[in-house]
């Protein structure tokens, strides 16, 4: 458990809500911050010479385990009290709340859970949880999928309404990649992809989670006063199109997206907030 805290206080400006308008083509928000457009807000801004090879920092929160460990984003948790309003400052404070060590058939994964509380106007507005995974080098791909006991679609997406798409390509992953201050050079550094097993460059997890919640919010109920979960199950691999449809249940239930190819990649979930957040369950280990 590391008790150590980030806190950062900025005002909220309309400049990054409509330059992630511009990337989605969507219409630029007026008066608040629709669902999910805080990670586009408050961003720790490190220094160049923090970062290591792969373009993550190599110390703060969280940190690598150790030397040549690979991350990758499995999921996480957003409970949206009340939106974050423009032209106020909100402040956002990061910290870990749990740890877990576990060995895989090709060695150590470390699963990470970092809480980020957004406040504005002296009330908790969101609060978000983070899962992240440490796999060593020699660590193959297929036991950091099957780590998050995921198992791609064949089938493709059911026809379900109502649907999104978008058109990942590279420009569009750099620009998610400066307009998020993500480094990671999976996503634009073709490269270094092989560096760390994949055959192309690697679509952004929070993107897809981003697209899911855009489906829910312009064709359902949205998530104000509701918990969004999502969890990514297999690697979106290559520039491409995909598709966000709703879930079996219906899109207020949960969505889920596919690649180009049909295989299932993220899903999600929509619930109550739960009053006993403080009691972190990592996405890793839930059945969405």
């Amino acid at each position: 458990m590391n008790a150590s805290r980030v806190v950062r206080t900025e005002l909220i400006t309309t400049q990054p809500s409509e330059a992630l308008a511009n990337l989605l083509g969507t219409d630029i928000p007026v008066g608040e911050l629709p669902a999910l457009w805080h990670w586009v807000h408050l961003l720790e801004k490190r220094p160049h010479a923090d970062l290591g090879p792969d373009g993550h920092p190599t110390f703060g929160i969280p940190a690598p385990p150790g030397p040549g460990r690979k991350r990758m984003f499995a999921g996480g948790r957003v409970s949206t009290h009340s939106p974050l309003l423009f032209g106020l400052p909100a402040t956002r404070t990061t910290w870990v709340v749990d740890t877990t060590e576990k060995q895989g058939s090709t060695g150590p994964l470390t699963f990470v859970t970092v809480r980020n509380e957004y406040t504005q106007d002296g009330r908790v507005c969101i609060v978000d949880e983070n899962d992240i995974v440490y796999r060593t080098s020699g660590s193959s791909l297929s036991v950091q999928v099957g780590a998050l006991e995921s198992v791609p679609d064949e089938q493709g997406p059911a026809p379900r309404e109502p649907a999104l798409t978008l058109t990942a390509d590279e420009a569009l992953l750099f620009r998610f990649s400066a307009l998020t201050y993500n480094a990671h050079r999976i996503h634009y550094d073709h490269n270094w992809v092989r560096e760390e097993g994949y055959g192309d460059l690697v679509v952004h997890g929070p993107l897809q989670a981003l697209m899911m919640g855009e489906l829910i919010r312009r064709n359902g109920d949205g998530l104000v006063g509701r918990q969004f979960a999502y969890r990514l199950v297999s690697p979106m691999i290559g520039p491409q199109t995909f598709t966000v449809v709703a879930g079996a249940d219906g899109v207020d239930a949960g969505v889920e997206v596919h690649d180009v190819h049909g295989a299932l990649t993220a899903v999600s979930t929509v619930g109550p907030i739960d009053p006993e957040q403080d009691c972190v369950t990592s996405s890793i280990d839930r059945t969405l």
